[in-house]
Formats: C-alpha cells, sequence, structure tokens
C-alpha cells in the first residue's frame, strides 16, 4: 500500500487529467469522498495504483466511462424523502400555480428517479401540460437510463412507500407498466422533460426557472464549489422562485445564506429573497 502522501499526490493528478484530457471538472469535490471512491474503482480496475488507473483511462475513453460511473454515484429513489415532495406539494405548487407557465430545474438528476416523481406530482396538481423540466447531470449513461425510464421490479415496492408517503392520489402501479424484471413509466411523463448534460463546476445558467431541485449532490463538493452552484441557482430563479436541497444539504455558511429565507428548513426548501 502506497503512502497516504502518495496516494494524494496521485489522485490530485488523476483528478488533473481527467480535466485536461474529458473537461470533467472534479477538482473541487470533496477530496475524501473522491478518495474512496477511486479507492473502490482501484479494485475494479484490478490496478495496484493511482497513477495506473491515471495511465489507463487517459488512453482509454471506454475506460474513462467506467470511472465515471464510480466518481458520481448514480444512486436515487423515487419520492425519497417522501416529506420534501409533501411539502413541495402543500407549499409550492399553490404558488407555482400563479405563473401561466412552469419551468423547474434539477439538477444532477442521476438516473432520473426524481424527475418521474416531479413528472407525477405535477400531474396530479394539473400542472405538468404547462411545465417544463430541465433534468440534467454529468453522467451521459444516467442520463441515458433516465430518458428510457425503466426501473427495476426488485425497487417498485419502496417508490411505492415513498409515493404514499408523499401525498399520492392515484396508485403508483397507475404510471409504469410491469414486464420481465422492469417496470417502463409512461412515456407522457416525460413529454415536458428536457434531459441535458450540465456541470455545475464548469457550466453557466441556462434558463429562468421558478423551482430548483437540487438534491444530495452538494455534499460530495467543497465549499468553492457548493457556492459556485448556489450561484448558479439563485441566477437561475426567478424572483421569489423556490431552490429544494437535500436532507444533509443547507445554506448555512455559504455565500448566498441571507439571499434565500425557509419555506419548509426541515425539508431544505426556501425561496429567493
Amino acid at each position: 500500500m502506497a503512502p497516504e502522501r502518495d496516494i494524494e499526490i496521485e489522485l490530485r493528478l488523476l483528478i488533473e487529467a481527467i480535466y485536461l484530457k474529458y473537461d470533467y471538472d472534479f477538482r473541487d469535490y470533496s477530496g475524501a469522498s473522491l478518495k474512496r471512491r477511486v479507492r473502490h474503482a482501484l479494485v475494479q480496475f484490478e490496478c495496484q495504483t493511482v497513477s495506473a488507473l491515471q495511465e489507463r483511462i487517459l488512453h482509454d475513453p471506454n475506460a474513462f466511462m467506467q470511472l465515471l460511473q464510480y466518481l458520481t454515484i448514480p444512486v436515487s429513489e423515487m419520492f425519497r424523502d417522501p416529506g420534501y415532495f409533501l411539502a413541495l406539494r402543500e407549499q409550492v405548487v399553490p404558488l407555482l400555480r400563479t405563473y401561466p407557465s412552469v419551468k423547474i430545474w434539477v439538477a444532477g438528476c442521476s438516473t432520473g428517479e426524481e424527475v418521474y416523481s416531479l413528472a407525477i406530482l405535477l400531474r396530479e396538481e394539473g400542472l405538468l401540460e404547462r411545465s417544463i423540466i430541465y433534468a440534467t447531470d454529468i453522467n451521459p449513461r444516467s442520463l441515458e437510463k433516465a430518458e428510457r425510464g425503466i426501473y427495476p421490479l426488485e425497487a417498485i415496492q419502496g417508490f411505492t412507500n415513498n409515493y404514499q408517503k408523499a401525498g399520492g392520489r392515484q396508485a403508483l402501479s397507475d404510471y409504469y407498466t410491469a414486464a420481465y424484471d422492469g417496470a417502463l413509466f409512461d412515456k407522457s411523463l416525460r413529454a415536458q422533460v428536457t434531459f441535458a448534460d450540465h456541470s455545475l463546476a464548469t457550466d453557466s445558467v441556462f434558463s429562468e426557472t421558478q423551482l430548483v431541485s437540487c438534491r444530495n449532490v452538494l455534499i460530495y463538493f467543497n465549499k468553492t464549489l457548493q457556492d459556485r452552484a448556489f450561484g448558479l441557482f439563485h441566477e437561475s430563479l426567478c424572483h421569489r422562485g423556490f431552490l429544494g436541497l437535500g436532507s444533509k444539504e443547507s445554506l448555512d455558511f455559504s455565500s448566498f445564506a441571507r439571499a434565500f429565507e425557509p419555506v419548509s428548513k426541515h425539508e431544505r426548501i426556501f425561496r429567493k429573497r
């Protein structure tokens, strides 16, 4: 096992190489989180050192795409943290109804579970047809899965429990067709969705929105990158627009702490001042 100091140097060189070669910027991601993920990748790639992994991904774009799956952790579930979606339904949707059209940005959408959750909620509240949902992520394979809208049947029971706790008004099974080992969600749910590649580390704002939902993404950023992301959200949101964060994420101690006020602090929903 290489000394810890050597691993940190090699890790920094790997992240810089990824940025220079592939334009993916992980330089301001949490160091501890990156180290943990890269160590896991070393086992899977059967590489003895981070330098060996670097050499491999620099000369093999397919290997880099494999590594990206470890670096971005595409893990999610529908109606995750049901209280968040219940608070959106009860406290945010009534105000979204006052707009002639609604634009929502799901930043870091992973494999799309939150996107379909929001689409279902908006449909039940009569808002989906006049909404546009921008679903963005840096992982193209995750975006492909999101567009397909197929999830393993073994996950559906958990999704259903979350949906019911989130104030669901029908049966979740009304929204998907089960076949083989998968559940295919109704394509009409993604008719209002635009899936796009977007990096919170390097890209800029692309549209004015009434709601930004970015959950369980910022916990992997350092403070500098968190502030950059908050700046993008603040710029994207219209006057008095809404921001939703993950259960372990906070605006406290950020440069934008005073730029938002809590709507539901417990569920991490805020409104632009």
